[in-house]
């Protein structure tokens, strides 16, 4: 991210968006690392997934998104869904004045700093492995790594579900497969590529027990807290940061579900909203 063109108030909100509620873990991780800052969420519930939708499709969600969270003057944007950085975060780079974080090139060179065998795996959405972000960042990082893709299309409305935890026979049964030709492969390192998957962390780390695991909104956020540093854009203010929920469908199961991504309540502070024809 170079330093914004405009003159930034430091003051100003941090914007968050994903198709749902997996952006979430994002908000936690900005939560713990930079407690000061004011953050406005957009889940986008009436349209998740993004991962099964086309290109075109996707750049439109991700414009609509955008044009919210600039609605509240904000000097940073993250974008908590793998989908939408893949395949729309250059095309809002273009349209939009304001640094907007993606989740695939921190990650990507968190991979390739851990690697010892040179053999990454990449588990992800459909639409996220389809790209092929990740491939192209990690082989000009390195061009000696090998990068082993999976699209998992059922872990996120397994997620949305609440089908995340250890012992659930539904989603241990389905990640096992899904990661089953990364254990053939022999990968040393592997990227949660999508802002649910933290969530999964446990029963990926039980599957793949040698292998160092990166989360992709982690990386992002620490990418944005070195950023904000940088250009001296960091909230000054001394107390906690105040923080507002959106979502286009469903606010009740954002704030039962929410709560759990977050580990606090969220239920008073959800609001919905309508973006383009959600």
């Amino acid at each position: 991210m170079s330093p914004a063109p405009r003159s930034v108030d430091p003051a100003l909100p941090i914007g968050v968006f994903d198709s749902g509620l997996g952006g979430l873990t994002v908000v936690k991780k900005l939560l713990e690392q930079l407690p000061h800052e004011d953050i406005i969420y957009l889940g986008d519930t009436a349209r998740v997934p993004y991962g099964d939708k086309s290109r075109d499709t996707i750049i439109r969600y991700t414009r609509e998104d955008v044009r919210f969270l600039m609605g509240f003057g904000v000097k940073a944007i993250c974008i908590a869904c793998n989908t939408a950085d893949s395949m729309a975060r250059l095309q809002m780079e273009a349209e939009f004045d304001v640094p907007i974080i993606g989740a695939v090139g921190p990650a990507a060179r968190k991979a390739v700093k851990s690697t010892k065998s040179k053999r990454i795996g990449v588990i992800g959405t459909s639409a996220t492995v389809r790209s092929g972000a990740y491939p192209a960042v990690i082989e000009k990082l390195d061009p000696t790594c090998r990068v082993i893709q999976q699209a998992c299309p059922l872990l996120v409305p397994l997620v949305e579900a609440g089908r995340f935890h250890r012992g659930d026979v539904v989603v241990e049964t389905v990640l096992h497969d899904y990661l089953l030709p990364l254990m053939e492969e022999e990968i040393d390192t592997i990227i949660l590529g999508c802002t649910h998957y933290p969530l999964l962390y446990d029963i990926v780390a039980d599957l793949l027990p040698e292998a160092a695991l990166i989360c992709s909104g982690f990386a992002s956020v620490d990418f944005l807290r070195d950023k904000l540093a940088e250009t001296g854009t960091l909230n000054p203010q001394k107390g906690t940061g105040s923080h507002r929920f959106f979502v286009t469908d469903a606010p009740e199961r954002f704030a039962k579900h929410g709560s759990l991504f977050l580990q606090t309540p969220v239920l008073d502070v959800c609001e919905k909203v309508t973006l383009g024809g959600c």
